[in-house]
């Protein structure tokens, strides 16, 4: 008889996401199974359960997603599956904690075509600017951009400490160096944004970023992407489904255009059955995370 697809979800939080659970189903999997309020300690003991249940041929149809909300979290906990692994019982791991990874590699790679495209730059050597960038969409954006050579500032809103202390801990984790800043009024806003040649914002949703007062003040912007896709958004005269549109009240920055939420959205959709696929179809096992993500992403934009 042949053996079922299953896929297991580990999640740290009370509740996995039914955009994960329903991404899965259609990816191709036919048994979802999700694990909630999971400890890091307990990774190592749920991966072993999946890979010795099944043989040497069921583990080639097993995967494991790993989601949450927290990044670091996120990556200590696709460490220790790889780390339980014992070969030839060895699975695939996706880790996509909130969409974080996937979400923030459409951002830059649709970023980066823009910018290449209408600039003829590269993430190399330009200043970028993450507001929200403490939240696990942000900093994974202010990561990916770093490690392509970007000079690059993540804001929080409320706290220079709690900017400080993320930015510390992308060095330690991933060898990438963020300046760290707050950013609590507009004139605030205004002076991040003078001399940024690439803006990202990932803040809440509902709360608009950037005003066209601010944007006003930029002097050499060349892109903006906005995942917000909840009114109002992130950046004033930036709509939905703008793709390298230009930005009307950047009136300061010649030729600098906008990217919105639902056309990210759709590379991020497109990206995650990718990952999800691969999973599935690879004869290795594969571990992925952000820099897979990225790496697909450049290709599907």
């Amino acid at each position: 008889m042949s053996k079922r697809t299953i896929f297991h979800m580990l999640n740290p939080m009370k509740h996995n996401s039914p955009f994960d659970i329903n991404m899965a189903v259609d990816a191709g999997y036919e048994v979802v199974i999700p694990y909630e309020n999971v400890k890091l300690e307990e990774v190592a003991g749920l991966t072993q359960d999946a890979i010795f249940s099944r043989g040497p041929a069921g583990v080639k149809k097993t995967g494991m997603f790993i989601g949450g909300r927290d990044i670091g979290l996120a990556m200590d906990m696709l460490e220790e599956t790889r780390k339980a692994m014992v070969p030839p019982f060895e699975i695939s791991v996706f880790a996509d904690p909130s969409g974080a990874f996937t979400t923030a590699a459409a951002l830059v790679a649709c970023v980066e075509r823009e910018l290449k495209k209408n600039f003829n730059q590269e993430l190399k050597g330009s200043r970028a600017v993450v507001f929200g960038g403490t939240g696990p969409v942000g900093l994974a954006t202010a990561v990916i951009v770093a490690e392509q050579g970007a000079d690059t500032t993540i804001v929080d809103h409320f706290s220079l400490d709690t900017a400080l202390e993320f930015a510390d801990e992308a060095k330690r984790r991933y060898d990438v160096d963020l300046r760290a800043t707050t950013a609590a009024s507009e004139a605030d806003k205004a002076r991040l944004i003078s001399n940024a040649d690439i803006v990202f914002c990932t803040a809440k949703a509902g709360i608009q970023v950037l005003n066209a007062s601010v944007l006003a003040d930029a002097q050499q912007l060349k892109v903006a992407g906005d995942v917000n896709a909840v009114p109002p958004l992130g950046i004033e005269g930036v709509k939905l489904m703008d793709s390298g549109t230009p930005l009307i009240h950047a009136t300061n920055s010649s030729g600098a255009v906008g990217i919105g939420a639902l056309a990210i959205g759709d590379i991020k959709y497109q990206l995650q059955q990718t990952l999800l696929k691969e999973t599935l179809s690879s004869e290795k096992s594969v571990y992925l995370d952000f820099r897979n993500a990225f790496k697909d992403a450049r290709t599907l934009v």
